[in-house]
């Protein structure tokens, strides 16, 4: 960083002042970074969100008088920051942690076990890097939590009120629309955005493939499905993908399908430093749909997703990728729009209805015949 260049400006929220030391001294001495301020509960946190207007925001959960999940709820509707999680709930409660990223939060750091000075200096590199990430995100939206009797669109309503249902028993059950939606960094608030919007009889199966530790991803699987119409599930080894499902890949594993609609998880190690892999999950659904694949490509850091888009295209399918306007991290989308196979470039909130009109397209095609 040269004389010239302007430090990046952290707040610190934690109730406890020796953790605000600890905390002051880990970022203090990265030379990017600078504490501007500390809040030690939620209501002085909004406060000095508003007064301090910092570059970044750490953001401890356990706290008095005003929580850290109320604090983020509050500056992300009003004067939204980007935020990270710190906290020991992190590490043991992972509902507080997805409902933090659930309202805006853009990361989390599990403090260690007893929190004291030296154990912390374990995660030194971790909380620095999120931070400086953290600080060069564009918050776009505030928080809110969606809502689940969301309307149908227009064609779905056409279709819902048909003699001949899109599934028709009598049609090639083999070959149904598959779609594969990946996010990483900004993807928890994103879905939970996303998928609520889903009918529950949606004549596809959804792979869901998100960058998220192994401990998160069913408790996350479960808040999705509580807030969606769409059946929601933790993928399982050798299950069948069923149209009206979303799948989600265990953190621990990557995701492959094989014919006809076979789940195949492997708990290998990182493929082209992710995982689970995105690209090895749209690969594989390029080989068993054809056609009928839909990859669709959300907030993240890193290209994950760009040569599973190469994939889908080659095979004849569909391609969306998030508009730089509504993603938290234009990394990934930008990746595959690179590639030329990113068919539609959208804001979030018009990916389901893109992503209906074209299942329901395959779906009709399917019950006539057309191959």
């Amino acid at each position: 960083m040269s004389a010239g260049d302007k430090k990046i400006q952290v707040l610190v929220v934690d109730d406890s002042a020796f953790m605000c030391k600890v905390l002051r001294g880990i970022i203090s001495a990265d030379p990017e970074l600078q504490v501007v301020g500390e809040a030690h509960d939620g209501r002085e946190a909004v406060s000095q969100a508003q007064s301090l207007q910092p570059d970044v925001i750490t953001m401890d959960l356990m706290m008095p008088h005003m929580d850290g999940l109320q604090a983020i709820e509050l500056i992300m509707s009003q004067h939204p920051r980007p935020i990270v999680i710190v906290s020991s709930e992190s590490r043991e409660g992972a509902a507080s942690t997805l409902r933090g990223l659930e309202l805006g939060a853009i990361d989390f750091v599990a403090k260690p076990k007893s929190g004291v000075d030296l154990d912390m200096n374990t995660v030194r590199e971790e909380i620095t890097r999120k931070l400086r990430l953290a600080a060069k995100v564009r918050v776009v939206r505030t928080a809110t939590r969606p809502k689940v009797n969301m309307p149908f669109t227009a064609q779905a309503q056409r279709v819902a009120t048909q003699e001949n249902p899109v599934l028709d028993p009598g049609a090639d059950s083999t070959r149904i629309p598959i779609v594969v939606i990946t996010a990483s960094t900004g993807g928890p608030a994103t879905l939970m955005r996303l998928v609520p919007k889903f009918r529950k009889d949606f004549p596809a199966a959804v792979l869901l493939i998100l960058h998220m530790p192994p401990a998160f991803t069913k408790q996350f699987g479960a808040q999705l499905a509580e807030s969606s119409r769409i059946r929601v599930k933790e993928a399982e080894e050798g299950e069948i993908a069923q149209p009206g499902t979303v799948y989600l890949c265990p953190g621990s594993h990557h995701l492959r399908l094989a014919a006809p609609r076979r789940i195949s998880l492997d708990d290998g190690p990182r493929i082209s430093g992710y995982l689970p892999c995105a690209n090895v999950t749209m690969q594989s659904v390029a080989a068993v749909a054809g056609n009928l694949a839909i990859g669709v490509v959300l907030t993240g850091m890193g290209n994950d997703g760009a040569e599973g888009a190469k994939a889908i295209k080659s095979a004849g399918g569909l391609v969306i990728a998030e508009d730089e306007s509504t993603a938290v991290i234009f990394g990934m989308p930008a990746e595959a729009i690179k590639t030329g196979a990113v068919g539609q470039i959208l804001p979030i909130d018009d990916v389901y209805p893109a992503l209906e009109n074209r299942v329901l397209s395959l779906a009709h095609m399917n019950l006539a015949g057309v191959r």
